[in-house]
């Protein structure tokens, strides 16, 4: 049985997996970075490398409670259990965890996933110099897993140079720097095994992304980790982990997308995130609307389960990863002309994007 599983924090195991990747020496009289054997990935490394931080957590537990009230107001659960019911009272436990970063601004900013830091009451951060420094969370966004840590500092901190994952292809070099199983600064290399992973169909039904797959090794601890080029610069955030049959296989996610999360939660200390309210999935000529979220946009503006969805925003649909990035882009409040195909007729709308998180409170309520 397979799952696909959050990269959690495990520090108090150890675990090793394929040689350890070690720079040749360098020459007599030459600086580290001019010896003649070093490898790319040493120079990648050494690039980025001072700027990835181990993340420690702390989060309060309560368990227990007691009875219910309806039960001590029992005389029969009274008389059986006596006072020792009443008593009973909540229990606390202290939960540790560990995850990875990369310091993306000088100024203390630090890029790592929503699920490391989500409900902790105390974050600190490891440098790789031997620093420990305290740390605030500035905001989480679950629906894309990130999230921004913030230190502060007297002296000058590292920054890992960010690229461009819309540039990256299918048998680019990977190289994965975290701190998986409580083993500081651990790297691994595989290539790009793929884009545009969507996370729907890894059964992840709760995230809106689309992944960067790898087979470079990442294991729980890397979570919040950098994806590295054969440049040193970071190109996702490492993610999610396969396990069960067909482990090795890991997902990131795209600096691109992380960049903008990271700006929201910087600017207002959450993220927003445009929903028409249509439920899609892959048709040979596009994307099919599968349902409809009553109340919502789509559902104002007519559509209906069985559309055919042609064009969004004038671009063709190619299928519904597509279509949902460029909602994405269009933004909350912003016109959306759609164009769609019912009983073989055309059919042009507009519809008006919503912010996810208002939409599906009023609908819960």
């Amino acid at each position: 049985m397979q799952r696909i599983v959050p990269l959690l924090g495990i520090p108090t195991a150890l675990c090793l997996q394929g040689p350890l990747l070690l720079p040749a020496l360098a020459e007599p009289g030459l600086p580290p970075s001019a010896g003649a054997h070093s490898s790319f990935v040493a120079e990648a490394v050494r690039r980025a490398g001072p700027a990835v931080v181990r993340i420690d957590t702390e989060r309060t537990v309560t368990t227990g409670g007691g009875v219910p009230q309806a039960f001590l107001l029992d005389p029969l659960f009274r008389q059986f259990f006596g006072g020792s019911a009443l008593g009973a009272q909540p229990s606390q436990r202290t939960e540790r965890g560990q995850g990875t970063g990369v310091i993306f601004q000088a100024d203390g900013l630090i890029l790592t996933n929503a699920h490391v830091v989500e409900g902790s009451s105390r974050v600190s951060v490891g440098l790789v110099d031997g620093r420990t420094l305290e740390g605030s969370v500035v905001g989480t966004d679950p629906i894309t897993d990130l999230a921004v840590v913030r230190v502060a500092s007297a002296t000058p901190l590292p920054v890992a140079p960010l690229g461009n994952s819309d540039a990256v292809q299918v048998g680019d070099w990977a190289i994965a720097v975290g701190n998986p199983f409580g083993l500081d600064n651990t790297v691994t290399l595989g290539i790009i095994s793929s884009t545009n992973r969507n996370a729907s169909k890894l059964g992840i039904t709760d995230k809106r992304l689309d992944l960067i797959q790898t087979d470079a090794a990442i294991n729980p601890g890397n979570s919040g980790g950098p994806l590295l080029n054969s440049e040193g610069q970071v190109v996702a955030i490492n993610a999610l982990v396969r396990s069960g049959p067909g482990a090795g296989l890991g997902f990131s996610i795209p600096i691109n997308r992380a960049k903008t999360i990271a700006d929201q939660l910087v600017r207002t200390g959450r993220a927003s995130h445009a929903l028409v309210g249509l439920s899609l999935q892959l048709d040979p000529r596009g994307a099919r609307v599968a349902s409809v979220l009553p109340g919502g946009p789509a559902a104002k503006a007519g559509l209906q389960p069985g559309d055919l969805l042609l064009k969004v925003a004038g671009q063709p649909v190619r299928d519904p990863a597509q279509f949902l990035r460029q909602v994405e882009a269009s933004g909350v409040g912003e016109p959306l002309a759609l164009q769609f195909q019912r009983d073989g007729k055309a059919f042009a709308v507009t519809v008006v994007p919503v912010e996810m998180g208002r939409l599906l409170r009023s609908q819960a309520q």
